[in-house]
């Protein structure tokens, strides 16, 4: 018999997560690459085993996903009311294209109370036989969930901001319609992004594309420009999905280059619409 959910609470802060084994092959990591759009014509590392083949640093949200799995089985949460709201990963070396014993270790890291919502802040490594790989943290909105009595915690205003220039680089990116069926195929099955009965239940006019395949389009034109098409460059990335990426849609990555290794990151919609905010990266120079 599995002990009972937790409640929502302050309580949960430092819970540690039971770590999970996961494991992935060339072939997640040549799925994932053409689910978040890659190409053989402009990116043949990522799809090609005679390459490697190369992994995407962002694959490493997929095993993180385990740990996001293993909270929603730990914690009182209506999957109705669960979305992503930020996501951040930081590289300790390049991910293999074949896991060698990994385990994913997830803990709580903070829980905050908006009010209307709670923002549970989970924290995840994976890890393998050579040791730590990547770290990943997901902020997770509980609609309705708030009001604990928990800290609000901290404001994000002003937080990366862009600077009041033109960007560095802006990198065009057309989704397919196709998108969300081919993320899900990653692992990340939630209905809201193919399902449009649910969609529509969950309060949505249709489905839309999983943030973290828009994280994971904005990481690739980081990389193509910032870390001159080598992700082993790229150290890390965090960013908040500020709205909808509807099936079609262009996605615009604006990038900003700071000193040290660290840009700012914006994405918009074709009409301009916000769609990744108060994002950074950092990567090697």
């Amino acid at each position: 018999m599995n002990p009972p959910k937790k409640v929502l609470s302050n309580d949960i802060i430092g819970l540690e997560l039971e770590p999970v084994e996961v494991e992935w092959s060339d072939n997640d990591t040549m799925l994932y690459a053409l689910a978040v759009g890659c190409t053989p014509d402009e990116d043949l590392d990522y799809l090609y085993e005679a390459k490697g083949p190369k992994v995407l640093p962002t694959f490493g949200v997929v095993p993180s996903l385990e740990n996001i799995i293993r909270l929603s089985e730990t914690i009182e949460l209506d999957i109705m009311n669960i979305l992503h709201g930020e996501q951040s990963i930081e590289m300790y070396r390049a991910i293999p294209p074949k896991s060698k014993k990994a385990v994913a270790k997830g803990r709580v890291e903070n829980i905050f109370d908006k009010g209307a919502s709670a923002v549970i802040s989970v924290d995840c490594e994976i890890t393998d036989e050579d040791g730590p790989i990547l770290k990943t943290n997901s902020k997770i909105f509980a609609i309705g969930a708030g009001g604990f009595g928990g800290e609000r915690g901290p404001s994000a205003k002003g937080v990366n901001m862009p600077p009041d220039r033109k960007p560095d680089h802006t990198v065009s990116f057309k989704t397919l319609p196709q998108q969300g069926a081919l993320y899900r195929l990653t692992g990340d099955r939630v209905p809201l992004h193919i399902d449009p009965e649910f969609a529509v239940m969950a309060g949505f006019k249709a489905p839309f594309m999983h943030g973290l395949c828009t994280y994971a389009i904005s990481a690739r034109a980081i990389i193509n420009t910032l870390c001159n098409r080598n992700p082993e460059t790229f150290l890390g990335f965090t960013g908040r999905f500020s709205d909808k990426v509807w099936f079609g849609d262009e996605v615009l990555t604006k990038i900003w280059r700071l000193e040290h290794g660290e840009a700012i990151v914006q994405a918009e919609n074709q009409e301009g619409t916000i769609v990744i905010s108060q994002a950074r990266a950092t990567f090697i120079e």
